[in-house]
């Protein structure tokens, strides 16, 4: 009996022995995306916002996600500029590399070496000076009582790490979070694709590219017809599935493809080209692949090489640098796509620079980076949108909150008919309203489960700056 009951538990450790061996091996792609997510993560707030590693860990990786990733270990490579992420130690294997100019790409095949040679030598931006007014430099002309709106916990929200409102062009209120401020540079996640749509915007200035030009995909191919107005509309009709939480399409393009505008541009079509709207980050990782080949000379899908250092150097050099957003940094992928659905950090007041650079209609310190009217054109609902979105990757109304499903969720707050929102995961968004000459900003960590809006905020602060 006792020899049986011996290699019983034998024979059951040999199953769990090759269990834990198959999942070394062969992790499901749930865990990696897990671990890519939770090195990319890790990586990016360590070498461009200087934050510790494993407080981002905890912080924004662990504590707002998934149950399983309080199992996920970091270890960083300060010498190598590396984040290696597994689950127990050996599950997973994530991997993700900082390169200069770039930021930090996930490495889901492991090239290290490949992925890394995706950057460039960033020029200078000066830093603003803190006794010359925002927003040439940073300091602020303070209104009291909208600075005393941004003191209200209730107002700011859970997890805010920023916020900063800015009328007539000068900053009257600002507000950080405990271990962030001014200089700390903060993940736009989404809001990243209205700085897309600008970057589109540069290229049709230069003459390089048409809101009407199609034919990115082979002649013969029904996708050819999808022309960058629908891909900045999200109308392109390819099939994208941007459910989080589980392997998707958005969870496979970030965290799983090396090249994500190659696995984007392989998505078939699921609808004719502007009858039906689909919130995509793939259509604008797409445009950052049209923009970036428009600049190297050819915007079809196959064309020159456009992850050469001068062109992953546009945005810095021809948009940052002019509105003076010396913290902003748009991350590339392990080819050289700049991933413009997600991935750029900026600090508060960069941010709110971008924003007010929109309300400028694209035009700062008197000169015109965006044609006439492009702005205008971006903010035009998209008619499949059911008024929710415009044309230019910017929202008409903002975050959802509680509001059902069907419903405006800015109608109760009685905002400017006129607001639009870059909005971005986790609680990021700019409200922009022209008629009020008004930008608010706020930005933190509040998974959509706190159902957060920052709608009421807006509301005060439309209402004070109206006294």
């Amino acid at each position: 009996m006792a020899s049986k009951i011996g290699l019983t538990a034998a024979a059951v450790v040999l199953i769990v022995a090759g269990g834990v061996a198959t999942l070394a091996v062969r992790p499901p792609e749930l865990l990696k995306v897990g671990a890519n997510f939770g090195a990319k993560i890790v990586c990016s707030n360590v070498f461009i916002a200087g934050r510790d590693g494993q407080t981002v860990l905890a912080d924004d990786v662990q504590a707002p996600g998934h149950p399983a990733l309080k199992y996920l270990k970091v270890s960083v490579d300060q010498q190598r500029k590396t984040v290696r992420a597994q689950f127990f130690g050996f599950i997973g294997d994530g991997m993700a590399v900082y390169r200069p100019g770039t930021g930090c790409a996930a490495v889901p095949d492991g090239d290290v070496a490949l992925a890394s040679r995706y950057q460039f030598k960033p020029i200078p931006i000066w830093a603003p000076s803190p006794n010359v007014p925002w927003p040439t430099g940073a300091l602020a002309e303070t209104n009291p009582a909208v600075q005393a709106l941004l003191e209200q916990d209730a107002l700011a929200g859970p997890g805010m790490r920023g916020m900063a409102v800015i009328h007539r062009g000068r900053l009257i209120a600002q507000r950080y979070g405990a271990g962030f401020s001014a200089a700390t540079p903060l993940l736009g996640w989404s809001m990243t694709k209205t700085v897309t749509a600008a970057l589109v915007g540069m290229q049709v200035a230069d003459g390089k590219l048409s809101l009407q030009r199609s034919g990115f995909w082979p002649q013969d191919d029904p996708r050819a017809r999808i022309t960058v107005a629908q891909l900045m509309s999200m109308t392109s009709g390819l099939r994208y599935n941007e459910a989080y939480g589980d392997v998707s399409d958005v969870t496979r393009m970030l965290y799983l493809e090396p090249d994500m505008a190659a696995f984007t541009a392989a998505q078939p079509a699921e609808a004719a080209p502007g009858s039906k709207w689909n919130y995509s980050s793939g259509s604008t990782v797409l445009l950052s692949r049209i923009w970036q080949r428009a600049a190297a000379g050819d915007a079809a899908v196959q064309g020159p090489d456009a992850t050469s250092a001068g062109i992953l150097a546009l945005p810095h050099n021809r948009l940052f640098a002019p509105l003076g957003m010396n913290s902003a940094v748009m991350e590339a992928d392990a080819r050289g796509n700049l991933v413009g659905s997600s991935y750029m950090y900026a600090s508060t007041l960069d941010w709110a620079r971008f924003g007010q650079f929109l309300l400028q209609d694209g035009e700062w310190q008197g000169k015109h980076i965006l044609p006439d009217g492009f702005v205008d054109g971006m903010r035009e609902v998209a008619p499949a949108s059911n008024g929710q979105y415009g044309q230019g990757q910017v929202w008409r109304c903002g975050p959802a909150g509680d509001t059902p499903e069907g419903q405006n969720p800015d109608a109760r707050f009685q905002l400017p008919a006129d607001t639009y929102w870059m909005q971005g995961h986790d609680g990021q968004s700019i409200a922009i309203v022209p008629s009020q000459q008004l930008v608010v900003v706020r930005l933190g960590l509040t998974p959509r489960r706190l159902l957060y809006q920052p709608q009421p905020l807006l509301a005060a602060v439309v209402n004070s700056v109206q006294q």
